[in-house]
């Protein structure tokens, strides 16, 4: 059953289909990566909106999701997957591998994910030659993450 969800969650993904991924969150579930702490499938669910609308606004063509590896064993999954894109106003080019862990609750349904990427890597990509220079200082990390959430918010807001 939990393989199901990965499979279900990274087509979803793979198609930019937010509702499908957000169905595969238990109602607690937590989320986690270089840029977002998130708690619960509404928040979860509200940041794939968001990402998943700015890249269809970049045009699919411009979107492509490699998964390398699904592995699940029990309650617990690992997944390995690369995301190529175009961000922020410049559209810079993005490759940015994945590492993930996933919990799951009785039902299949992922409880907690942990995505692990080098933040470094992706900053230099994303943010040209800022990212290049400070992608390893918290103090970047934390503007991103802020900026992130505050983004976050106010698309949750929008979409009530």
């Amino acid at each position: 059953m939990s393989h199901r969800t990965l499979e279900r969650l990274f087509t979803a993904l793979a198609n930019l289909d937010a509702a499908t991924m957000q169905a595969c969150y238990a109602e607690n579930a937590r989320f986690e990566d270089g840029v977002y702490r998130l708690a619960g499938a509404r928040q979860i669910g509200g940041m794939w909106a968001m990402l998943c609308g700015e890249l269809r606004l970049r045009g699919i063509g411009q979107w492509r999701l490699e998964v390398h590896r699904l592995r699940v064993r029990d309650d617990q999954g690992r997944a390995e997957w690369t995301a190529h894109y175009r961000f922020g106003a410049k559209g810079r080019k993005v490759r940015n591998r994945v590492y993930t862990r996933f919990d799951f609750d009785e039902r299949g349904l992922i409880l907690r994910q942990r995505d692990q990427f080098p933040f470094w890597r992706w900053a230099g990509q994303a943010l040209g030659l800022r990212g290049w220079l400070f992608g390893w200082s918290t103090a970047l990390r934390q503007r991103v993450q802020g900026q992130a959430a505050r983004r976050l918010a106010q698309h949750m807001e929008k979409h009530r």
